[in-house]
């Protein structure tokens, strides 16, 4: 009998331990040469060594709607969205790219603000976003949060893509490649200061930051974009401030993580934002007191057992 007891204790601490062994971490991210790759490396590193026996990856993406429709399927754990896209996806908006609201999908955190990068090369005259018309603009990835950006500036500002002499659908490097080959005169990126693909491309050739005013800003209808500035001397030949949009960054995962998987994961992305730091810049604005207010999707049960927990939400 003691034997038989001591048998079936032990296929139940096996039979745990291999569960718990077999738990995966997917990171969605997006284009290696943007701001969520290398933050979502960092998120790995960080879970690895928060959850030891958890098996953790990162994915590069196409992004924001590719990864949220990845959670929703059940292909992910966390993801990177941008917050419009976030938006659409919850209400279900298949211009965007959603077929059906997506409401598996659950915030973990508020991050940091994206900046629109309007990027043109100066040998193409481009100064104003009225000078686009007539010219040859990679508008992001279809149906991406980026691509989801450029409709909505060029709407505010009066304009299409019929007003485009040709429109692009590509990524970040693939359009930076094109602008310095004379492919492509301008680009529109969506990512947090200092992007690699930029910086790539300011020491490439002279470019301009096209400046998008505040009152082009105030005529989008969407709460998630707010006026923004990229700061003088961001990018190489870049000296002065560029007013421009400002879009808010989500961690996104989904109701069937498990409760104390997604408060580990956001406990320990708190207790080491240095190391989120060190990997991108970006992560310096990733703010605790305001990382679970104010999204458009409600708080993963995890995710809000960590904010009550540290006293960030009551």
């Amino acid at each position: 009998m003691r034997l038989r007891t001591l048998i079936a204790a032990s296929v139940l601490v096996l039979t745990a331990t291999a569960s718990h062994a077999n738990e995966f971490i997917n990171v969605l991210t997006g284009g290696t040469s943007g701001v969520y790759y290398p933050l979502g490396v960092s998120l790995t590193q960080i879970y690895g060594k928060a959850m030891p026996n958890v098996k953790t990856s990162v994915q590069a993406t196409k992004a924001s709607a590719e990864n949220l429709n990845l959670l929703q399927a059940g292909r992910g754990e966390v993801a990177f969205s941008l917050g419009d896209t976030f938006s659409e996806a919850w209400k279900g908006n298949e211009e965007v790219g959603f077929k059906t609201p997506l409401k598996k999908l659950r915030t973990l955190a508020a991050i940091y603000p994206n900046y629109i990068h309007f990027i043109a090369n100066a040998d193409s005259g481009i100064k104003t976003l009225a000078d686009l018309k007539g010219k040859r603009v990679s508008v992001g990835a279809p149906k991406s949060g980026t691509e989801l950006n450029s409709r909505e500036i060029l709407k505010a500002a009066g304009m299409s893509y019929k007003d485009l002499a040709k429109v692009e659908y590509l990524g970040y490097s693939e359009s930076v490649e094109l602008i310095k080959n004379r492919q492509l005169d301008a680009t529109l990126q969506s990512s947090g200061l200092g992007m690699a693909a930029v910086r790539d491309l300011a020491t490439a050739i002279k470019m301009v930051v096209i400046p998008i005013p505040v009152d082009v800003v105030k005529k989008i209808e969407d709460a998630a974009y707010s006026p923004g500035v990229i700061p003088a001397n961001t990018y190489n030949g870049q000296t002065v401030d560029v007013p421009t949009v400002a879009v808010q960054n989500y961690l996104v995962t989904h109701e069937g993580v498990s409760t104390d998987t997604v408060y580990k994961m956001t406990k320990s992305m708190f207790e080491n934002l240095d190391a989120m730091v060190a990997s991108h810049g970006a992560a310096k604005a990733i703010n605790p007191k305001t990382a679970g207010i104010g999204s458009p999707v409600p708080l993963h049960p995890g995710a809000e057992k960590y904010y009550r927990e540290a006293g960030l939400i009551k």
